[in-house]
């Protein structure tokens, strides 16, 4: 079984790498910060590139992708820290809907004109939706309080823990690109101190926790898209190793960038800020270790080599 990305997959995340790359950079993002944080411009991009229906099929207008696709670019708008809400549309609100059986208005989401609030139990706030406006630690989030009557569709959970947990591999990419490039130019006793072997340490551990969930969160995408019975359990590890990996390369970093790496010059504010606030979405740090330890103390989730693969 080969388990590697096509080139086809490869080359649209690459394709949405270098245009938020060249369109999203740590001065739109203070613009946005100053501004108000949507820009009608940057959505359009979004759309004319057809990530609006990514996930909805070609019978609506749609690219008709799978969630594997969606985890990948759901990944590289975490490294952009991308404020727009196309995560929560476009590869939560979307395939909620379908697994729901409704298709009316998704023509409407693949032009742009209508976006998806989804909103669950689990969360005590909805992304962009409306109502009465709360305070987020990331100020490119538009939080307003959750309506009297929400979904508990475990589904519509998974789909928002998996897609949090993509987002936050690509925002520890992010992190520690920052600090190692910080760690070149900044000197300590006539040297960088990237070169002190305990600078080395850290940011190797950041590394290698970030490598180590990325395949979680893959893994956690195709048993979404395959409908298994393990999917939700594997949802909580992606959300777990993906949690982890930005937390310790969020403080890495503010610890590589000393006291600066707390404050508003610094730019990897935005991305740690953004990472604390996607840990806790989509349930948080202790839920989902308890459905682990569920599924795995409770056998509906055997583990051991012979398992791995089944």
């Amino acid at each position: 079984m080969d388990f590697r990305f096509s080139e086809d997959q490869l080359t649209l995340a690459e394709g949405v790498r270098d245009y938020l790359t060249g369109t999203h950079g740590p001065e739109v993002l203070r613009r946005l910060d100053e501004a108000g944080p949507r820009d009608p411009a940057i959505w359009q991009g979004l759309v004319d590139m057809g990530l609006t229906g990514l996930l909805v099929p070609e019978e609506h207008g749609g690219l008709g992708m799978g969630l594997v696709e969606a985890a990948l670019i759901a990944a590289e708008c975490g490294r952009a820290c991308l404020a727009e809400p196309l995560v929560d549309t476009a590869f939560v609100g979307v395939p909620w809907l379908l697994s729901q059986g409704q298709t009316d208005g998704l023509a409407d989401v693949v032009a742009g004109t209508r976006k998806l609030a989804p909103a669950h139990a689990i969360n005590p706030w909805v992304a962009d939706g409306e109502g009465e406006a709360l305070v987020s630690v990331d100020p490119l989030r538009q939080l307003t309080a959750r309506p009297a009557t929400v979904s508990d569709d475990p589904h519509l959970l998974n789909l928002g823990a998996l897609m949090s947990a993509a987002q936050l591999v690509g925002l520890a990419d992010a992190m520690l690109h920052q600090a190692v490039e910080y760690a070149k130019i900044r000197t300590q006793f006539g040297q960088p101190i990237g070169a002190f072997q305990g600078i080395k340490h850290q940011l190797a551990s950041c590394s290698v926790a970030i490598e180590f969930a990325k395949p979680v969160v893959w893994r956690a995408a195709a048993a979404m898209q395959d409908g298994l019975d393990s999917a939700a359990a594997h949802v909580s590890h992606a959300k777990l190793a993906a949690s982890d990996a930005a937390m310790l390369t969020a403080e890495t970093a503010i610890q590589v960038h000393g006291a600066m790496g707390y404050t508003y010059e610094v730019d990897l504010h935005f991305w740690m800020k953004r990472s604390w606030a996607l840990c806790g979405a989509w349930g948080d740090r202790a839920f989902h270790l308890k459905r682990i330890d569920e599924a795995v103390l409770g056998g509906s989730l055997p583990i051991g080599p012979e398992h791995t693969f089944a």
